[in-house]
């Protein structure tokens, strides 16, 4: 794993007064609500691309420092450049890779200087097929970057939280976190863990002033389905998804971003849990070839 410190961004070609200007464009929006509440850092994984991305854009444009956290140093030393110039924010780059628990514990020690108020665990992957037909090593590597890293950098940062009494969290779940899914069996079961553990923090943390919130996303056009072996007909940008989850944040324990989201998610609560499981499956079959 690799860190960069604050001042290893170097000013871009013609730029001149690059740490003025950028002080000044972060004074203005360092009074936006946002940042007052959950400024003046934030540690976002997955940040090189989709929901992780989107959310890193997200928070810069409302005068949030931003910690990107992914495992291509060179993505994401082109975002700390581009948030830096657009928003005037101030950036700390952390290459890690969220399979490894040292890595984990590396990317909470770069970051431990730093007054972060909001954490957003947008690192995650997925695999489909029979769960019989495929490599154990992908499922634990799944198990960790969705579970155990979660679990990991959430116990240190909530605690920070805790202790100045003023923050948020906010982990991905899916909209198949709230059942079985055969075709996928082990990636929805990473997301119901995501849901739960979610769910409870909320209430815990609540005394203390710092907010939890769950997203429980559709189908996003975010790389995912490559990476899954999925073809996906409809579905939502990971700007919709980012945008509906962080507004959410403070007023929600759940959030199902966009409206694909909200038709899915409510659509499959009003059956009973056994038929969202078969139709879930069903869903499953339309869009791994290998199960068809």
């Amino acid at each position: 794993m690799r860190a960069f410190p604050l001042s290893w961004i170097p000013p871009l070609a013609g730029a001149t007064d690059m740490q003025l200007h950028n002080g000044n464009a972060a004074s203005d929006r360092a009074t936006h609500p946002y940042a007052s509440r959950y400024g003046p850092w934030a540690l976002v994984t997955g940040a090189s691309s989709g929901i992780g991305l989107a959310s890193a854009e997200w928070l810069a444009a409302r005068g949030l420092n931003v910690v990107l956290v992914a495992r291509r140093a060179d993505i994401l030393s082109e975002l700390a450049v581009s948030l830096q110039q657009r928003f005037g924010v101030q950036t700390l780059v952390v290459a890690a890779d969220l399979r490894d628990t040292e890595d984990v514990q590396r990317v909470l020690q770069e970051s431990d200087t730093l007054d972060i108020g909001l954490f957003v665990a947008a690192a995650g992957f997925g695999t489909s097929g029979k769960f019989l037909d495929s490599a154990i090593k992908p499922e634990l590597d799944m198990l960790a970057v969705n579970c155990s890293a979660v679990l990991q950098m959430t116990h240190a940062v909530a605690a920070r939280l805790r202790a100045r009494k003023r923050g948020g969290i906010v982990l991905f779940g899916s909209v198949v976190g709230f059942s079985g899914v055969p075709g996928t069996a082990h990636y929805a079961a990473t997301k119901a863990w995501v849901q739960s553990f979610g769910e409870g923090l909320h209430h815990e943390l609540k005394p203390f002033g710092v907010d939890v919130i769950v997203s429980a996303p559709g189908p996003t056009a975010s790389g995912f389905a490559s990476t899954a072996g999925m073809v996906m007909g409809n579905a939502l940008t990971p700007d919709v998804v980012a945008n509906g989850t962080l507004r959410a944040l403070g007023s929600r324990m759940t959030v199902r971003p966009g409206l694909l989201s909200k038709l899915l998610g409510y659509g499959l609560s009003t059956a009973p849990r056994w038929a969202q499981v078969r139709i879930l499956g069903s869903v499953m079959r339309g869009m791994v070839p290998s199960l068809k």
